[in-house]
């Protein structure tokens, strides 16, 4: 469906991506992974045909997106980060505006503008003005705006940044249907357990390079160790180096281990006798944020 060979984008002296290789299949959904900055923003924008200066190959069905006539725009739907409403107007009003971008006109706009609104949960405030919308309803119209002539691909930006709880679940929603209906999906995110939660395959990217790519759950399988989480005001970094690998994790440690049971009554032994306070020692799973420490040094929400 995508591929993406050996691509690089510099802004002045900012080195945005660095020879990115990616290939995402069709019917998945393909989560970028990567913290504010690594470039995630910018390889979206030249799949979507938006940025058109690059180094590298990009096809999207074996079109360059340099390429794109309006048959081809119109399997691509493209939800930025930024919220690209007008307040002032109703959804529908906004919605209808994308539609004729799209080409959509009488009836058939009128029916998906219907079907979008159902599908975002906002049937009942179509005619309402944008600006009375808490952001996470403004996040699902914008949403709305890229799906109304029903695209093939999709490519999202972050589209949870900044939300409530409710409309992230809502939203999450939402990208299952697509999934269901064959859809390809491009889902950028810093939160990795929307990306475990959401995507098939994966790419973690870091400064613009692609540190790790390929299934998620062979990810997962690749890097995952299990071990012995720490917590506690008395723990210090130096006191458990000798139990393993140190991973920082919220405010304790996760020890690596390929015998946690017996790492696990080692640490108590240990806390023990040196009379130290500990709020949390249990046994854990590195997660998918571990790992991207782990490759990168750095933790994701920088």
């Amino acid at each position: 469906m995508i591929s993406i060979k050996d691509v690089s984008k510099a802004y002045k002296t900012q080195q945005a991506l660095k020879r990115v290789s990616l290939t995402i299949q069709p019917s998945t959904c393909f989560g970028l992974i990567g913290p504010n900055g690594a470039g995630k923003s910018t390889l979206m924008k030249i799949v979507c045909g938006v940025l058109q200066e690059y180094n590298g190959e990009v096809t999207v069905r074996g079109i360059n997106p340099a390429q794109y006539d309006q048959a081809v725009k119109k399997e691509l739907g493209y939800v930025p980060q930024d919220i690209v409403l007008t307040e002032e107007l109703s959804a529908i009003d906004n919605l209808r505006f994308f539609g004729g971008v799209y080409g959509l006109r009488g009836k058939e706009l009128e029916q998906r503008m219907k079907e979008v609104l159902a599908l975002v949960g906002l049937e009942e405030r179509g005619k309402d003005k944008v600006s009375t919308f808490s952001g996470g309803m403004k996040r699902r119209i914008n949403i709305g705006c890229a799906l109304l002539h029903n695209p093939s691909v999709i490519v999202m930006d972050e589209p949870t940044v900044g939300i409530d709880p409710q409309s992230r679940n809502y939203i999450f929603d939402i990208i299952l249907a697509l999934k269901k209906e064959g859809k390809t999906i491009i889902y950028s995110s810093h939160y990795m357990e929307e990306v475990q939660y959401l995507c098939d395959d994966m790419a973690l990217i870091d400064l613009g390079v692609v540190v790790e790519s390929g299934n998620l759950m062979e990810i997962i399988q690749k890097h995952s160790k299990q071990g012995v989480y720490v917590e506690g005001q008395d723990i210090m970094k130096e006191q458990l180096q000798s139990f393993g690998m140190l991973i920082e994790k919220g405010n304790g440690y996760l020890v690596s281990s390929d015998t946690p049971l017996e790492t696990l009554q080692q640490i108590a032994t240990y806390v023990r006798e040196h009379q130290l306070h500990v709020q949390r020692l249990e046994l854990s799973q590195t997660s998918l944020e571990d790992i991207f420490l782990l490759l990168t040094g750095k933790k994701l929400r920088d």
